[in-house]
């Protein structure tokens, strides 16, 4: 699995949607997705529970989970590791690569201090993870996280992707990044791979292949788009008492070639 998740990167772009549950990966797979990645966000509110709040022993499980369910790689959306120290990030790779990763992302922002780490520490922490990865034969993703905390700084990304990529990270990420011309800068800029989050207002797919992006993420936006078809049916269901909603759904035939 590995192997393929890393033979992924050579050329071209694919996709890489997040699948919240083995339920949604196994839908994923059954439409030719060569990949999956994990959502931090979708993991969270399957659990009942707010984004960054999930504990490293839920993670690990879900992905085992994950793991278990497809036959294609899988990507996991790991935050920052668990850990403020190298070791304990280390021992994080470690364990989820026995849960089957493929791909293990680590960012550099600190939901603890509300702050993007400074570059010096962000090197610190990739580097780290990037031996314990490196073990295992697990691609890593650096990812910059200032587009999503208000810092529009695109220099400042370019700077600390670069360094990230320099301490051994195999594939680059600065979610949140919309226009062209900012994309197009990043992937020029950097001498790997480069992952984009598939936002409102970004490029489509094709656009963003011409850009020279490898990799095109979801994060939790197809959760978020499943929980609004939840929403949307239950209030037909109470408010009208119809349930027009079952058009929409898997036929009971789609049912069967999913899941068996």
């Amino acid at each position: 699995m590995r192997d393929r998740f890393r033979a992924l990167h050579d050329s071209g772009t694919f996709l890489l949607p997040n699948p919240w549950d083995a339920g949604s990966a196994r839908l994923l797979e059954s439409l030719g997705f060569e990949a999956l990645a994990t959502t931090s966000s979708g993991l969270a509110a399957s659990l009942g529970q707010a984004d960054q709040q999930v504990s490293r022993d839920e993670l690990v499980a879900h992905v085992a989970a994950l793991t278990a369910a497809v036959r294609i790689p899988l990507n996991v959306d790991a935050e920052r590791c668990f850990a403020d120290t190298p070791e304990g990030i280390a021992e994080t790779v470690d364990q989820l690569a026995e849960a089957g990763a493929a791909g293990i992302s680590i960012e550099d922002y600190d939901p603890a201090t509300g702050r993007i780490e400074t570059l010096e520490a962000g090197i610190e922490r990739v580097a780290a993870a990037a031996e314990a990865c490196a073990r295992h034969g697990v691609v890593l993703t650096a990812r910059a996280e200032n587009h999503l905390y208000g810092y529009d700084d695109l220099d400042d990304t370019i700077e600390r992707l670069r360094a990230y990529r320099a301490a051994g990270a195999d594939v680059v990420y600065a979610p949140g990044l919309r226009t062209p011309d900012d994309i197009g800068r990043l992937v020029a800029s950097v001498t790997c791979p480069v992952n984009v989050l598939a936002v409102a207002g970004a490029p489509p797919v094709a656009e963003l292949a011409q850009l020279g992006v490898r990799r095109v993420s979801t994060g939790g936006s197809l959760a978020w788009a499943a929980y609004g078809a939840l929403r949307d049916a239950a209030r037909e269901l109470r408010d009208a008492g119809t349930t027009t909603f079952r058009t929409a759904a898997l036929t009971p035939d789609e049912i069967k070639q999913v899941f068996g």
